[in-house]
């Protein structure tokens, strides 16, 4: 004797249950699901797919926060590398970019503004950089401080730096914006 087939508007996995916890397999706290439902087609075995985690959550304020006080000491940082080698050194505009990102990313979290927001600080980080380093070239050269020759003298430091800008200038800029924005997208995975 046969078994007559299934009608065919019927789901043979219909009465097919979820996993239950037992044996090599981890128990759940009460009140969540391990995994999340998707509908069935017709024909096709229902199923279940693990849901994802959820999103990890911060501060973008504090995120931003962070992200100026980085790119204020990177920038001093920038400078004073530019001022010992007496050139740009591109190294270190990745570094400027990814230390304004990455603290950004993990104390700002998934926030979809703080890479924008990251890329222009970290623009702005290596442009003081190389201010700060010519700052300190000719505060070595007139015996004043750097920061006053920064602070009194922005305007000429900035015609001198238009003046002496080339291409790899312009690179390094981008450079650190780029890296910023990068690592402030991986840091808030």
């Amino acid at each position: 004797m046969t078994q007559p087939p299934p009608p065919q508007d019927a789901n043979p996995y219909a009465q097919q249950q979820p996993p239950q916890p037992g044996y090599g397999q981890p128990q759940q706290p009460q009140g969540q699901q391990p995994y999340a439902p998707f509908p069935q087609q017709q024909g096709q075995p229902g199923g279940f797919v693990p849901q994802a985690p959820p999103a990890r959550s911060g501060n973008a304020a504090l995120g931003i926060v962070a992200a100026v006080v980085l790119a204020l000491v990177t920038a001093w940082i920038y400078g004073a590398v530019m001022e010992a080698t007496e050139h740009e050194i591109g190294y270190a505009a990745v570094a400027v970019g990814a230390l304004i990102g990455f603290a950004a990313g993990k104390v700002g979290g998934r926030n979809q503004v703080l890479p924008f927001v990251c890329a222009v600080l970290a623009l702005g980080a290596v442009y003081l950089g190389q201010l700060t380093g010519y700052a300190m070239a000719v505060a070595e050269l007139a015996h004043i401080s750097w920061f006053e020759v920064l602070t009194d003298h922005f305007g000429d430091l900035s015609e001198g730096w238009k003046e002496e800008a080339d291409p790899m200038t312009f690179l390094f800029l981008v450079i650190g914006a780029v890296t910023a924005f990068g690592s402030s997208k991986k840091a808030a995975l």
